[in-house]
C-alpha cells in the first residue's frame, strides 16, 4: 500500500491532480482495483497537502443476483460515502435489444450513467 500511496503523491505532484475543496468519485465495481484505489485514496487523504472529498459510485445495471452488501460495509468502515446508481441496462441490452454482443453498449451505458450521477455533484 506504500507503493501505491507514493505514486499517488507522486502524481499529484507531478500532474498538480488534486486540488483544494476537489471531490474525487471513484467508480467502484468492488473488485480489487477499485478497492485498492479507494483505500489508498482515503489513506492519501490524511496526509495530503490539499483537502479533497472522496466518493463512491456504482453503477448497478439491474442484475437480479447483483449483491452490494460487502462493498457498503467495507466502504462504511473506511468512512466514504457510497452512492448506488440504479440502471436497468441489463433489461435494455438483454431483454430488449437482444446484443449477441453486449459488452460495448452495456460498458458505454455504464459510462453514461456515471457520468450524469458526477455532473450532479459539480
Amino acid at each position: 500500500m506504500k507503493k501505491i500511496i507514493g505514486k499517488i503523491r507522486r502524481a499529484c505532484d507531478d500532474y498538480n491532480m488534486i486540488q483544494d475543496n476537489d471531490k474525487i468519485a471513484v467508480g467502484f465495481s468492488g473488485g480489487k482495483d477499485s478497492i485498492a484505489l479507494i483505500y489508498a485514496l482515503k489513506l492519501f487523504q490524511r496526509f495530503s497537502p490539499n483537502k479533497f472529498e472522496l466518493e463512491a459510485i456504482t453503477v448497478d445495471p439491474g442484475f437480479e443476483n447483483m449483491n452490494l452488501d460487502a462493498a457498503k460495509k467495507f466502504l462504511k468502515e473506511i468512512e466514504v460515502p457510497y452512492t448506488i446508481i440504479k440502471t436497468d441496462i441489463s433489461k435494455i441490452v438483454f431483454d430488449e435489444r437482444k446484443e449477441s454482443n453486449p459488452c460495448s453498449l452495456c460498458s458505454k451505458m455504464r459510462r453514461g450513467a456515471l457520468n450524469e450521477e458526477a455532473k450532479k455533484e459539480v
